[in-house]
């Protein structure tokens, strides 16, 4: 087929599917994040566009067949050709953004296998990117999606061993929050962070219940002041974290991994637990943006008590928290080791109680089970922890409260390497939205102790803190359109990438992506225009669809004019 025949057959496929659905251009065009005039001009043959992912979410709104998709596919590949038409639309990235995913449930989606590496040496780029794509759609059942404008590699480097399973995933363009870029406050002194973040979470910071109320009806906030004071001077939305009971408040009890006098039980007579809950948010009324109601709850060392007392204290706080300052957040106790058994069935037993049922986000403990391993494998945690809510019943924001107490324990990582893994702790994060992760708190700051530090207190921010600010400016104004990996989205099986519309004064949103790889490097390209290269050292560069551009562990930002 020739590219003027296959241009006709995309041109009558996608005016079937049209008329099938009884759909007009309008609806069609705001269900797919693309311009009306655009998909009039697909329709009657005047202009095909530069990538597959626009067709594919038309497709998938229309309620395409599988045998129309392969249509589809086959015709759309002759019109674009190994080289393009004049009359193929360049610029039409700029209007499309991106596509609406999937409705199944992230869980639901099977990962798309890509081409073995002795048959990709044999085919084009532009067919590996069909293939990849009709196995996506006829596996999940949808049409899926693959960024425009940009090509399959020359070669597929083999995957790092680590790298997790990930469905990649679409959905309309949702604003990237400020909050989204947390940090947790390891330090007493009110100093904030020189470098950009977005909200800050106080632990290890003399805030835990032992310290603020050390003898029954006695409190202490001579700590717990200068934090807020500093956080609010800095405009940062605080997290306070509930633990550590008072020796007298549960004298018998176990104690906890601390060394002032503090237990890891719950109090004797929850009377106790009432009064300091109620004086706290009496002192901090309009200071503290959320309350986390238990640090690791599934954790002998921090929590030992029966579930149905854990759920009851929650109950409790959370009735005198809204009471005395409505505007406050309540996030569930924050549960470790999602991937075990155990804390699934933490969960279960937690939701079975009524437990979540007091809260506006659950907190949960994303990290990788070696601080060597690539940020990525926090999917793995990321994806355990949507199932068990989802089978318990919860549908709650998810926030990353934290990490394992044994971090410490590792050895540091070498000062690039920890930089790469700061950057894309966040943008794992921005993958896990599909699951519902809303927030990433970084532990942490102002320690200099941990695998990777980006700003011991009194000192310069390191090269993994201006990494982190820098990511923050990229995406500033951005809108987060959806994430992929490897061959479902026509990279590499190392490359990772997550795409965004920027607004542009006078003109639809721009696209841009950030992509990076899990382990080593590989090259892919850009597409049939031009785009600039954004490094994380403010340093860029132009790159078009003849030269590859090579990804590697640092995340770079790719723009379109």
């Amino acid at each position: 087929m020739d590219r003027e025949t296959g241009m006709r057959e995309l041109a009558a496929a996608l005016t079937r599917l049209k008329d099938h659905s009884g759909l007009s251009y309008q609806e069609l065009a705001r269900r797919t994040f693309t311009g009306r005039t655009t998909l009039h001009r697909y329709c009657t043959g005047q202009g095909v566009p530069g990538g597959y992912d626009v067709i594919a979410r038309f497709a998938r709104e229309c309620g395409a067949q599988p045998d129309e998709l392969n249509t589809l596919l086959r015709s759309w590949q002759a019109a674009t050709g190994e080289a393009t038409t004049a009359r193929t639309e360049p610029g039409v990235e700029a209007e499309q953004g991106a596509g609406t995913g999937a409705e199944e449930s992230p869980a639901s989606l099977p990962a798309a296998e890509g081409p073995s590496p002795h048959r990709a040496t044999r085919r084009s780029g532009r067919h590996r990117a069909a293939v990849a794509l009709a196995a996506l759609s006829l596996l999940a059942g949808t049409a899926g999606s693959i960024p425009a404008g940009t090509s399959a590699p020359s070669r597929l480097p083999a995957a790092a061993a680590t790298a997790p399973a990930a469905s990649s995933w679409a959905d309309a363009p949702v604003p990237v929050p400020r909050t989204a870029f947390g940090v947790t406050l390891n330090s007493s002194s009110g100093a904030t962070p020189t470098f950009r973040v977005g909200s800050v979470r106080l632990w290890d910071s003399e805030t835990r219940w032992s310290q603020l109320e050390p003898r029954r009806g006695i409190y202490d906030w001579s700590t717990l002041d200068r934090l807020l004071q500093g956080t609010g001077e800095a405009g940062l939305p605080t997290l306070f974290v509930f633990g550590g009971t008072p020796g007298w408040a549960a004298p018998g009890a176990r104690r906890a991994a601390y060394p002032e006098d503090s237990r890891a039980a719950p109090p004797d007579d929850l009377a106790d637990w009432d009064a300091f809950v109620s004086a706290l948010v009496e002192h901090a009324r309009g200071r503290i943006e959320a309350y986390e109601l238990w640090v690791m709850a599934n954790h002998p060392h921090h929590f030992n008590g029966p579930t149905e007392t854990l759920v009851e204290m929650a109950r409790r706080a959370s009735r005198i928290i809204r009471a005395g300052d409505p505007g406050a957040l309540v996030v569930c106790p924050s549960v470790t080791g999602l991937w075990e058994p155990a804390a699934e069935a933490f969960v279960r037993r937690f939701a079975e109680l009524g437990g979540y049922q007091d809260c506006d986000a659950a907190g949960v403990k994303l990290y990788q089970r070696r601080v060597q391993d690539p940020p990525e494998t926090m999917l793995e945690a990321v994806q355990s922890a949507y199932r068990s809510f989802h089978r318990a019943g919860v549908h709650l924001p998810l926030w990353n409260t934290g990490t394992t107490q044994t971090l410490p324990l590792n050895d540091p990582l070498d000062p690039q390497r920890a930089a790469n893994h700061a950057v894309r702790f966040y943008l794992t994060g921005l993958y896990g939205r599909r699951y519902g992760l809303e927030r990433m708190y970084f532990y942490a700051w102002g320690n200099s102790t941990l695998p990777i530090v980006l700003q011991p207190e009194g000192r310069p921010p390191t090269t993994a803190a201006l990494y982190v600010e820098r990511l923050q400016h990229w995406l500033a104004e951005a809108s987060l359109t959806g994430c992929g990996r490897g061959a479902q989205v026509a990279l590499p099986e190392n490359v990772w990438q997550c795409e965004f519309t920027m607004p542009a004064p006078g003109g639809p949103p721009s696209r841009v992506v950030v992509l990076w790889t899990d382990a080593g490097a590989a090259e892919t390209t850009v597409g049939p225009r031009r785009a600039v290269v954004h490094d994380l050292d403010s340093g860029s560069h132009e790159v078009d669809g003849q030269h590859p551009l090579r990804i590697t562990e640092r995340p770079v930002l790719v723009t379109y004019g």
